[in-house]
């Protein structure tokens, strides 16, 4: 049986009703990660994976509920697994072995999820291609010469290759949306707070999200309401009720009101997405919603601010990781200033060395005000600006990447051409809010092309009802 032909749901439904075996299950896909071993997607497959397995089909036989009990999942390599390695794909974390679950991890635990693997990486999470990763590069899951995206390019690939039902992922500027675009696939950036970060490598703190990837709008959903809720050990975690996110799924939008961004729209000329982006906004007019005008009007500010935010707090974040602790250590250091500076050096890859001299530069002095303090006053007014927005829509939709994905190897050469990459998703980081990509287009190559909704805080309910209706009434072409 074909098992990554089915959704996570479908799954879950074929194990309660013992149609298959979680071992069954975990074996096949464990075999899927070795045939496909050359996308390099998954860093590693953990050695009690099948016994995990074989527990669960004892809790199945016995009866016992579990809302994921049986179903793989694998993990970025920035997640938290007590007794695993966590990397980051990284040289200087290579040996790190988790002390305790995340928060994430133990929500998966507690529903009988059998983790098997994690994935790929750019080190660190700091990239936009999967190409910074000091295990090698992952490929697109579609074509073998392209990108998979990044950061979490290697938890797309795991689900759009067929090498599991589900992976979680993290979103700081677009790092779950972009690869699920690029791939082919649905996933979330949340609420900042919806789902907790504790147990997770922070990069940029105020930004970061846990995110689910998933085959279809309604996995998504079930795994949202699965990961998200407060954690006693993160005051960064919200205490806002918890949707039934598959409740919230009605199968009509008459009514809705669909927010069409002036400065979006302006963006978009030209573009590869241009054309089925358009159509696709007028389709949603003749089903029912309302189109509503509406601005933004520090929207193309966003990608800066964030390039300054962002680098700023991964500085202070990786500061911690200097060959004491937490870290591996130079063995030509010879005195305290040579640990730090050899094995920093040594550690850290090209791309996150960039963005940690670019972060002390904003943090310097005489510097703070003129990038750091302004970047923030830019993210405050982006904030009321899109508070007013929301009071005029439900929703606001965007591309969720310009273009299919670029060649491997072709922006290398030229960081800020990769990271206008992420000039879609970004802004839903700075602001908080939750946003959501699915295949809605093919372009070069019959590659896909991702959608994005965005809705105001909590409103995850609300995008996943429209993306559904896209993703069961829209026809892909």
């Amino acid at each position: 049986m074909e098992f990554e032909k089915y959704s996570l749901l479908e799954l879950v439904d074929m194990l309660k009703s013992k149609k298959v075996s979680s071992e069954e299950l975990t074996s096949y896909f464990i075999a899927q990660i070795e045939k496909k071993k050359n996308l390099n997607a998954v860093i590693e497959v953990f050695e009690d994976a099948l016994s995990k397995a074989k527990e669960a089909d004892i809790k199945i036989k016995n009866n016992e509920n579990g809302k994921l009990l049986g179903i793989p999942v694998i993990i970025k390599d920035n997640i938290l697994y007590k007794g695993k390695v966590c990397s980051c794909s990284s040289r200087f974390l290579e040996n790190y072995v988790a002390q305790y679950n995340s928060t994430v991890v133990e929500k998966l635990l507690r529903e009988g999820a059998v983790i098997i693997g994690r994935a790929n990486m750019d080190e660190f999470a700091m990239g936009g291609s999967t190409e910074n990763s000091a295990f090698g590069i992952t490929h697109n899951a579609l074509d073998y010469d392209r990108v998979p995206g990044g950061s979490s390019g290697g938890s797309a690939v795991a689900v759009a290759g067929g090498l599991c039902p589900v992976s979680l992922g993290t979103d700081t500027g677009g790092s779950v949306r972009q690869p699920c675009s690029y791939n082919g696939i649905v996933g979330i950036k949340p609420t900042y707070g919806r789902i907790s970060r504790y147990g997770v490598v922070a990069f940029a703190s105020s930004l970061e999200q846990v995110g689910p990837m998933t085959k279809t709008v309604k996995d998504n959903a079930y795994m949202l309401e699965i990961l998200s809720g407060k954690s006693e050990f993160d005051e960064t975690s919200s205490k806002e009720k918890v949707e039934d996110y598959l409740s919230a799924i009605k199968g009509k939008i008459q009514g809705l009101r669909i927010g069409v961004c002036k400065e979006i729209i302006e963006s978009v000329k030209g573009m590869e997405v241009e054309k089925p982006f358009l159509e696709v906004i007028n389709w949603l007019k003749d089903q029912g919603a309302t189109l509503v005008d509406v601005s933004l009007p520090d929207y193309n500010l966003s990608l800066a601010c964030y390039y300054i935010i962002a680098p700023a707090e991964a500085t202070s974040n990786l500061g911690r990781f200097d060959g004491i602790k937490y870290s591996r250590r130079s063995e030509d250091a010879k005195n305290v200033d040579e640990i730090y500076i050899k094995s920093r050096s040594e550690g850290f890859g090209k791309e996150v060395k960039r963005r940690i001299m670019l972060g002390n530069f904003v943090l310097s002095s005489g510097y703070f005000d003129a990038y750091y303090n302004k970047a923030k006053k830019i993210q405050i007014k982006l904030k009321k600006q899109t508070e007013e927005l929301f009071r005029k829509c439900d929703v606001v939709l965007s591309p969720t990447t310009g273009s299919v994905a670029f060649k491997l190897g072709s922006k290398n050469s030229d960081p800020v051409s990769m990271y206008k990459e992420d000039r879609f998703t970004i802004i839903s980081n700075i602001l908080g809010i939750p946003s959501l990509t699915l295949p809605f287009a093919k372009g070069e190559k019959d590659l896909p092309l991702g959608l994005q909704i965005m809705a105001n805080s909590f409103k995850e309910g609300t995008i996943y009802n429209l993306a559904d209706f896209i993703e069961n009434n829209w026809e892909v072409k």
